[in-house]
């Protein structure tokens, strides 16, 4: 039952990925103006640009996206807690890290299996927007949106919210944005054509690679 949960809140995040390219032409960027690259950078994350669309429109109208995710003036709005990024096996004792809104749930910035990921070839980019013209390998061959359950910046507002994946599913060191769950053998995540698919611990780490990328022309196949 709580993989079924988590498995429709990824449904709800790929109808709101959807419904914000009907809107914009464009998946949300990853991230924008990620520090420290940006100095002082506001460091949004595509979680936080959803909102509209996962019916949390009042939200999204709370956050001041002119100053940074942090401000004083956007902790409340942050402190909130957003049901459709929650993974219901995700042990913790709050829905909060730092007093802001968790997210069990991360963007594909690329993949550093087989690659030094350089330039990313993720679909959740910093302070780049990608379209479905963008996906050369087949939005049903690409991961957009995977587990990354109970990470210490794993805050929905926080830009940081994304991953570039370098090891085999749950098993990437503490300190590593990468795929992992608490559920048994594997994670949910969420491909670029809306559909959900539980990929398991077992996976061929190249062809974890593959479903990674956008442009990697590769032709495999979740299923």
């Amino acid at each position: 039952m709580r993989r079924a949960s988590c498995q429709n809140n990824l449904h709800q995040i790929g109808l709101g990925l959807h419904n914000y390219h009907a809107a914009f032409g464009k998946f949300p960027p990853g991230a924008i103006e990620v520090r420290p690259q940006v100095a002082n950078g506001k460091q949004y994350a595509w979680s936080a640009f959803i909102l509209p669309h996962l019916e949390q429109a009042a939200l999204a109208e709370r956050i001041d996206f002119n100053r940074p995710f942090d401000d004083p003036a956007n902790l409340d709005a942050a402190a909130e807690s957003v049901a459709a990024y929650i993974c219901p096996s995700t042990p913790r004792s709050e829905p909060r890290i730092n007093g802001m809104g968790v997210t069990d749930y991360g963007g594909i910035y690329g993949e550093r299996i087989v690659s030094r990921n350089d330039p990313p070839n993720g679909m959740m980019l910093h302070d780049q927007a990608l379209g479905f013209r963008d996906i050369l390998d087949g939005s049903s061959n690409t991961v957009m949106i995977a587990e990354d359950a109970a990470f210490p910046d794993g805050q929905w507002i926080n830009g940081r919210n994304l991953f570039d994946q370098a090891f085999g599913i749950n098993q990437a060191p503490v300190f590593e944005n990468d795929m992992r769950s608490f559920h048994p053998t594997g994670v949910m995540s969420l491909r670029c054509d809306g559909s959900t698919y539980f990929l398991t611990e077992h996976i061929d780490l190249e062809i974890l690679a593959a479903f990674c990328t956008r442009n990697g022309h590769e032709t495999n196949h979740l299923e």
